[in-house]
């Protein structure tokens, strides 16, 4: 059963490269992809099935003893991260049958998306820093590839801030690579977890930290260092821009929550800059948002805001804090996507724009499309009994629990502002009249017909609707989420099974 770690990565990448050959061919390429989706979602089920069955599973790839060469491993919080990259990568391959055009399919659209998901699964199974620097240098050069197709100017301005901060990233990470392997002799993340505490150059150890946190912040779009996402996100394709907005800031959480538990845990300068900056982030992100008045806009400054309350969980550093950000992590990735994908029903049943002042009247023209927005948006608020609800309670009660009530009370007012934006949306582009309702009522008082709103087609209808079902389940069945949640923090504060798992018991 240890091969089903492999086959999360081997399963895009074999899909990748089948899809090059077919790449003039638009309807076989799409239907290969979407196989090769539907595959991968199967064998995350089978990985994360077998890490609650049978507990962490590593595996030595080549056979090298432990601790040299690639190690994989899945525990619970990987095993879930895969499982959610899948289904995202699942309901962006369906959308794009209808919202990629030709010409992007033929420069290569959907390697590159396959190439992304595998490094991205690869980030979460990897036991190992040097390969996870390799998966994070494969997500670059696939984002970028995804960033400027269509080459218009304004994505090739946003993927030049895009790169440029992650080459910074990039510098600071491999930076703080080399000087972990010159103090322990090692970059196995399980070793490392017992070498580290052997260093006795504890100021330069705690220096290779912060450049560690740094280059993390960066890729999980943490204040001050979040300028590049709401340049470049509103610039791409619908379909691109959601799975970049639900996965590429999360692998940076991912790498925070992994380092940042297992190498250098809880305590010290580390974790509380970074409850500084979550507090930060969380604040500048929701009031981003408020002043902006195009969709994809106001999203992607919630992004901002929401990675915040993931930073913080870790920053808490209780069981229930990194619990809550586990859960955080699940609910925000499915929300955020479909929010997204939902932008493109609203740019076409609203005449091609996502400018709040020259939209209107889609509940009356589009009720599944106001249903789909209203159920992750008010997730993403807050509203009980859905997803982000239980999340922020979560988060909100780990830092009352030890007394950090300035964090609680932040959390609180920027789920109340997160409430705001997703009204100003709905209002704007739902519940007010529509640009041309005038024309169409003056129509109707003359006995004509005004003709219906735009029909929605199912290919990108139907990702939409599974989505905010799988955003009502999440809220509802809300105990075994948070039970799962609860073992995976137990694991990353107590990670003995990890170490063993990895070392198989070696001292």
């Amino acid at each position: 059963m240890k091969a089903l770690l492999v086959l999360p990565i081997l399963v895009p990448i074999c899909t990748a490269i089948l899809a090059v050959f077919f790449r003039r061919r638009e309807r076989l390429e799409h239907g290969m992809a979407l196989v090769g989706a539907l595959l991968q979602l199967l064998v995350a089920l089978f990985l994360l099935a077998t890490v609650v069955a049978d507990g962490i599973v590593a595996l030595w790839v080549g056979g090298w003893p432990a601790p040299y060469g690639i190690c994989l491993v899945a525990d619970n919080l990987s095993a879930v991260m895969v499982l959610i990259t899948a289904v995202i990568h699942a309901a962006v391959t369906v959308y794009s049958r209808r919202d990629i055009d030709y010409e992007m399919v033929r420069t290569g659209y959907y390697p590159l998306l396959n190439m992304l998901t595998a490094a991205i699964c690869g980030a979460f199974l990897t036991g190992d820093l040097f390969n996870l620097y390799v998966w994070f240098e494969v997500m670059l050069m696939a984002s970028f590839g995804l960033l400027v197709m269509g080459q218009r100017p304004c994505q090739l301005t946003g993927a030049v801030k895009y790169v440029a901060i992650n080459l910074i990233s990039t510098l600071l990470f491999i930076t703080a690579i080399g000087l972990l392997y010159g103090l322990t002799g090692t970059l196995n993340m399980a070793d490392l977890h017992l070498k580290v505490a052997l260093v006795e150059n504890t100021a330069l150890l705690t220096a290779t930290a912060m450049l560690l946190l740094v280059a993390f912040a960066i890729k999980a779009a943490l204040f001050p260092l979040f300028f590049w996402l709401p340049a470049s996100y509103h610039t791409l394709p619908v379909a691109v821009s959601a799975y970049f907005a639900g996965m590429l800031s999360k692998v940076g959480i991912y790498a925070l929550l992994r380092m940042f538990t297992l190498v250098f845990p809880g305590g010290g300068i580390t974790h509380s800059t970074l409850l500084v900056a979550a507090a930060l982030t969380m604040l500048f992100g929701v009031v981003g948002a408020a002043s902006q008045m195009e969709v994809r806009r106001i999203l992607s400054f919630h992004i901002i805001s929401q990675v915040g309350y993931m930073a913080l969980g870790l920053a808490l550093f209780t069981p229930l804090a990194l619990a809550g950000a586990i859960v955080y992590l699940i609910h925000h990735i499915i929300v955020k996507a479909n929010l997204f994908l939902v932008s493109g029903l609203i740019r076409q049943a609203g005449g091609g724009t996502l400018h709040l002042k020259r939209i209107g009247g889609l509940y009356r023209e589009q009720g599944l499309v106001a249903l789909a927005f209203f159920i992750p948006a008010f997730a993403l608020a807050g509203f009980p009994p859905l997803s982000g609800f239980w999340a922020k309670l979560l988060i909100i009660r780990a830092a009352l629990e030890i007394e950090q009530y300035g964090v609680a009370v932040l959390a609180a007012a920027v789920g109340l502002l997160t409430v705001l934006s997703m009204v100003k949306i709905w209002n704007e582009a739902f519940w007010k009249p529509s640009p041309g309702e005038a024309a169409v009522v003056l129509a109707r008082s003359a006995g004509e017909s005004p003709g219906a709103g735009r029909s929605i087609s199912p290919w990108l209808l139907a990702p939409v609707l599974v989505l905010a079902l799988a955003t009502v389940v999440l809220g509802l069945s809300m105990e075994p989420v948070l039970r799962y949640a609860l073992t995976a923090a137990a694991q990353l504060l107590e990670p003995q099974a990890y170490v063993n798992a990895v070392l198989g018991g070696k001292p």
